[in-house]
């Protein structure tokens, strides 16, 4: 990329950042009293959950207001940006009915595929792979595997940041880590694209989304949320980084988000083992865990914000 052009998309990501950030600031108090007065709150009770007051929810309306805020104005809305800004108002409103009114959880499934194959229909696939065991290798061709493995990943990344949305601030803050690994190698790289600005979008909408949601929590991202994290992380990395032609192009969206991606491969093969269905909530994730041996919320999400920054 010429210094000029990679000088100009620099500024942009950083005024996308900025401005996701500064938006889904100001836009959480709002939702917040919105999600109180309509009554969108999460209730104690249930084992699997830590907090024993009721909580607002709703908050991924913030953090989708921060990233159109980042997106809409710093970068250019071709094909694949088209399709994935519509799949994600498809998550959102899935997720935000969620939210209010719990649907079941193959309504929330049907409608990740569709939202998925809206990104799909637009161009984003993944089409070559590369062999992270040799750098040096050519890349594979998915060929008719294309769309069928690129469904996979855009649902499993969907819902593997919706299942680690369990301690405060945990969700919003590996998100953020996520985007800035992301985000550094599509930068520094000659592959550096308009996807640089939707990653910085949404790290700065959980930049700006995280005074409020860290321990002791003010309001939680909900479905509405957490759904959007995984959603977008998913389609970008596609554009961004299985693109490449290279090994970074393997291990940088797999190592970023091996914590939710782990977390999720555990939880179905734990429940699937009991003759549970896949989706059956329990407290065996990793920050279940992790507060099981003593440690405070604070501590646990330390502890994994630790983890995903050394994998990042």
């Amino acid at each position: 990329m010429l210094p000029a052009l990679a000088l100009r998309l620099r500024v942009r990501v950083l005024l996308a950042l900025l401005a996701a950030a500064a938006v889904c600031l100001l836009a959480t108090p709002a939702v917040r009293k919105f999600a109180c007065k309509i009554g969108a709150m999460d209730m104690p009770g249930e084992s699997r959950r830590v907090h024993d007051h009721p909580i607002p929810r709703l908050g991924g309306l913030a953090l989708f207001a921060g990233f159109l805020a980042g997106v809409l104005p710093f970068t250019g809305i071709d094909e694949p940006v088209q399709g994935i800004l519509l799949g994600s108002v498809i998550i959102v409103v899935t997720g935000a009915v969620d939210d209010l009114v719990s649907l079941r959880p193959w309504v929330k499934l049907v409608l990740q595929i569709i939202a998925a194959i809206v990104a799909i229909r637009h161009g984003v696939v993944i089409r070559i792979l590369t062999n992270p065991g040799d750098a040096s290798a050519e890349a594979i061709a998915l060929g008719a595997l294309s769309v069928p493995v690129t469904l996979l990943w855009i649902v499993g990344m969907t819902n593997a940041l919706n299942l680690i949305d369990g301690l405060d601030g945990l969700a919003a803050g590996v998100c953020g880590i996520g985007c800035a690994s992301m985000l550094a190698v599509s930068l520094f790289l000659p592959q550096a694209t308009e996807i640089s600005v939707l990653v910085a979008a949404l790290g700065g909408a959980c930049l700006g989304f995280l005074p409020f949601n860290i321990n002791p929590a003010k309001i939680f991202m909900g479905d509405s949320g957490s759904l959007l994290l995984g959603y977008v992380l998913s389609t970008a990395s596609v554009l961004g980084l299985f693109k490449m032609y290279t090994l970074v192009a393997f291990a940088v969206p797999v190592l970023t988000l091996a914590l939710p991606l782990t977390d999720t491969v555990f939880a179905v093969v734990r429940r699937v083992s009991r003759g549970e269905s896949p989706f059956h909530a329990d407290r065996g994730h990793i920050h279940h865990r992790l507060l099981a041996l003593g440690l405070t919320q604070k501590q646990a999400v330390a502890v994994l914000y630790a983890a995903s920054g050394i994998l990042g």
